[in-house]
């Protein structure tokens, strides 16, 4: 019976690239197809290797991918290995075989520990970068690459890399440090400063090292090539806390010039070095990172490890993570020093632990009670700072709808408990005697803290939320068209400022499903659609209100906490200056958005006819829907838009007309240039410098340690809130109908 072909692509000369994934892929060579099968033989495959690339096929090494699996690499070496690989590949009907010839091997991976399997990983596998000045020295390099492990500081851990300099041409950054070490008598102000000094003095000579003796009281190096002379010996200066190097012999006998040395440069050092630019440009790439430290200092860093040296050198310029926790009692009372009215409270575990912390500046709450309308939008977000926590935020719009905070906490958890906690400490800081009306989510906790703490206030859904769940309610039972009617329905519903206009709604999503219909129903519409809800919201539909501010949140959530926390005071600061300034310029009644909308209703209302009115009811005709009744005294339209906006509809603004006003009278006064100057008449001050505050006492003698949680692994994920503008398609089969799978997967005709 004929076995199965499968397509060999075979290739050589190229390098391996690690990509952000881990995953690898092959860049440059050549390559050839060689039709293959079980009937194959490795030798017989191996001889048209040879004749195609040119090489004794007794000296290649060939390795290959596992299908669905770009990080690990498998070594063929028998005939048994080669078999399985076909098998393996059967399904795929091709496999990708890299062909290295024994000498480059030896070069790149000879140094490997030994493995009882034939895998190759994807951190072995890289071939590794080797550096002449600014020039990359390929494999035509007649010296075998070794690599040998320095012993590390004992104060930091060590990361694995790759390390060459040649005698043709040091590289420039390394140039500096020839000097670091100059001799016997040289002092330093510690052993760690000795260390580094030593650190950078082997790189730019070009050579390793080993520790003879490494402890409190004396350090003694020698050169780590055999029967090489040069030796350094450090120890404490009598009666003084400097280190002095008492002993040294400067004589190499080992040819550095030539030796390929590996190396081993801790997080901490490559810290050090990336600190000045990281400071510059905050966003310094991991990647970025390892270019530079590879091109000027010859040390090849995988993503990871620059990743983890970033997060040194972050640190070692913005403060401990850890301390700063400890800081936020003195942090709070420089806020309500500095900002007086202002709220700052922080809560700890029966542990010290951190468990909850909330700022409302009085600038914030004044400008809320002045100006603002009584609105309010609740959301949170995940914090991906280096100690896990939750960010809860209160956002109101000012007069243009523009973003203007409230107040925000930081919590251990997002629970029922963390937000009853955050809306009692909001609700102190009001001290609002106005109905407020919440827009925000329904779960984890919200809807059963809202009724608590604010008794008379409206909860209104947030729609997104809403739509995201009845869209994954109705994922496994309907497909991609009947949910996105659905949805569009379930929106028409929201939106529509009449109830005829709901009920209608409702009805097209019962002729797809009664289910659907039932869920709808069920979803207390009192709380998010428009022609049943009871209190104000002003067309404000979704809590995610606040992209800006969470845009904010997202660019300091790395600092440490009282540095994310005195960023986010920044940025309202300059915010509030920024409005200030930007309405003065105005000189109409209403602010320019607000001013915009009133003369396109005041254009439309000059084709409507008024008919005399019946007590405080105006009929008006024209316009699309012909006949409209006003009741001028109620401040009300029967198409609702008047009581939704809060500015009036073309219908009215024909009445008000009609009886010698002007529009500007019926206008909320939350629209008006002088609401929104009052909102931001109060500015927030400056906190003194965080930085000094790990000497001040705590106020009573509290002080706070961070979560015992870190952050989880991996790559953070991005908070995602675009509105549910599209719903993505469902896999459906073309023969069942059913959902979840294709034509070519479908198991209908297996029963039959």
């Amino acid at each position: 019976m004929a076995t199965k072909k499968v397509i060999a692509i075979c290739q050589s000369g190229g390098e391996f690239v690690t990509n952000k994934d881990g995953s690898l892929s092959y860049s440059g060579g050549d390559a050839y197809a060689i039709d293959i099968d079980q009937n194959t033989s490795m030798n017989d495959f191996k001889s048209e290797l040879a004749e195609n690339f040119g090489f004794s096929w007794e000296i290649m090494t060939l390795k290959y991918f596992l299908p669905g699996n770009k990080k690990t690499l498998i070594t063929i070496s028998k005939d048994k290995d080669f078999k399985r690989m076909v098998s393996f590949s059967a399904d795929a009907g091709s496999v990708e075989i890299f062909v290295i010839p024994e000498e480059a091997t030896a070069r790149n991976v000879s140094n490997m520990p030994a493995s009882r399997s034939s895998r190759t990983t994807a951190s072995e596998a890289v071939v590794p970068v080797v550096v002449a000045g600014d020039d990359v020295v390929g494999e035509d390099m007649t010296n075998d690459f070794q690599i040998e492990m320095a012993m590390p500081m004992p104060d930091e851990s060590p990361l694995p890399c790759n390390f060459i300099l040649t005698d043709e041409k040091h590289h420039k950054a390394a140039q500096q440090w020839e000097n670091a070490i100059t001799g016997v008598d040289q002092r330093f102000s510690s052993f760690t400063e000795f260390r580094d000094a030593l650190h950078k003095y082997s790189i730019a000579h070009g050579f390793t090292y080993k520790y003879k003796k490494n402890d409190s009281h004396r350090v003694s190096v020698k050169c780590k090539a055999q029967g090489c002379p040069w030796r350094i010996t450090a120890s404490r200066l009598s009666t003084t806390q400097l280190i002095c190097i008492k002993k040294m012999n400067p004589r190499h006998t080992c040819e550095r010039a030539i030796v390929k040395a590996g190396y081993r440069a801790t997080r901490g050092w490559v810290g050090s070095i990336i600190k000045e630019k990281l400071k510059a440009f905050p966003d310094y790439k991991p990647k970025d990172i390892a270019e530079d430290i590879r091109r000027e200092y010859g040390i090849q860093l995988n993503y990871s490890q620059a990743w983890r040296a970033k997060e040194i050198a972050r640190e070692q310029l913005q403060g401990s993570y850890k301390e700063a926790y400890s800081q936020l009692p003195f942090f709070c009372n420089k806020i309500k020093e500095t900002n007086p009215g202002s709220i700052a409270s922080f809560m700890t575990k029966e542990d010290s632990s951190f468990h909850r912390l909330f700022i409302s500046f009085y600038a914030s709450v004044s400008g809320f009670r002045q100006g603002c309308r009584p609105l309010l939008f609740l959301d949170s977000a995940v914090l991906n700072s280096k100690y896990q926590g939750v960010f809860l935020v209160a956002t109101a719009p000012d007069a243009e709808d523009g973003i203007f905070p409230i107040a925000f906490a930081v919590v251990d958890s997002e629970t029922e408990e963390n937000w009853c906690w955050f809306l009692e400490e909001l609700k102190l800081a009001l001290s609002e005697s106005r109905g407020i009306t919440f827009v925000a989510d329904f779960q984890n906790g919200l809807k059963v803290a809202l009724s608590r703490v604010f008794e008379n206030g409206h909860h209104a859904y947030c729609l997104r939320h809403l739509a995201e769940k009845l869209n994954m309610d109705l994922k496994r039972q309907f497909s991609h068209e009947a949910r996105r009617f659905m949805i569009n329905d379930f929106y028409a519903a929201a939106y529509a400022p009449r109830p005829e206009g709901y009920s209608r709604s409702l009805e097209n999503i019962k002729s797809i499903s009664p289910d659907a219909f039932t869920w709808v129903a069920e979803s207390e519409p009192h709380h998010w659609a428009n022609a049943l809800f009871q209190g104000d919201r002003y067309n404000q539909m979704n809590s995610t209100f606040g992209l800006d501010f969470y845009s904010w949140v997202s660019e300091a959530h790395e600092l440490p906490i009282t540095q994310m926390i005195d960023e986010l005071r920044a940025k309202m600061m300059e915010s509030i200056y920024t409005r200030q300034v930007q309405s003065r310029e105005w000189v109409t009644a209403l602010t320019p958005s607000n001013e915009e909308k009133l003369q396109k209703e005041m254009e439309l209302a000059r084709s409507l006819e008024v008919f005399p009115p019946h007590g405080t009811l105006f009929e008006v005709h024209g316009g699309e829907s012909m006949i409209n009744i006003v009741d001028i005294d109620q401040c009300d339209c029967d198409c609702k838009a008047w009581r939704l906006s809060g500015l009036p509809c073309s219908h009215a603004i024909a009445v008000i007309g009609f009886i010698g006003k002007s529009p500007y009278e019926y206008c909320s006064r939350y629209f008006t240039v002088e609401s929104y100057r009052l909102t931001y008449a109060e500015s927030i001050q400056p906190v003194p410098n965080i930085d000094r505050m790990t000497d001040e006492p705590a106020e009573g003698g509290v002080s706070g340690t961070p979560p015992p949680t870190r952050r989880t692994p991996g790559r953070p994920r991005t908070r995602q809130v675009e509105p549910l503008d599209m719903i993505k398609r469902q896999l459906q089969c073309s023969k069942c109908k059913g959902l979840g799978h294709n034509k070519k997967t479908c198991k209908a005709d297996s029963f039959v």
